[in-house]
């Protein structure tokens, strides 16, 4: 028991302590906060990401939305009996049907002239993020279909 002390007091290399428990203390008291301190640049960048990439979705939606309703209404409008009012009408249902939640204040023109249809709609994106509103705008057009005789296609 005695050499056990002795060699403790003497700061015998199996007894010493390897790091200054002093050392570690303030180091450790220099520490404190940081996690705080970080999250709070972190989190706020991560929401902001993330509604970000919900606004992006939400505008890619109400594209996909308008342009597929462009393509139903030139259907309609071009065909050999079909009227401007087909293609206005066939918009809408396509609308109704599609859901108008992605897709605010939507204006559909549909013209029909003797050789070309043309189809076009405006509206604006939902807004995830306050005070963002995206644009969306779909066009399409085509030639109108006529019944042609044989001999007026062949030369």
């Amino acid at each position: 028991m005695v050499l056990t002390t002795d060699r403790q007091s003497r700061g015998h290399p199996l007894t010493r302590p390897c790091v200054d428990i002093r050392l570690l203390r303030r180091l450790c008291r220099e520490d404190r906060g940081t996690v705080t301190v970080e999250m709070v640049y972190i989190i706020p960048a991560l929401f902001t990401l993330v509604m970000l990439l919900a606004q992006a979705t939400l505008w890619w939606h109400a594209a996909h939305i308008a342009q597929a309703t462009t393509v139903h209404a030139l259907a309609a409008t071009r065909v050999e009996d079909g009227t401007a009012a087909d293609g206005q009408n066939q918009a809408q249902r396509v609308l109704d049907q599609l859901g108008r939640s992605p897709l605010r204040g939507v204006h559909i023109n549909v013209t029909r002239g003797a050789e070309r249809a043309d189809v076009r709609i405006t509206g604006t994106a939902s807004s995830v993020i306050p005070f963002l509103h995206l644009p969306v705008r779909a066009h399409a057009s085509g030639p109108v279909e006529r019944f042609r005789a044989v001999a007026e296609v062949a030369p």
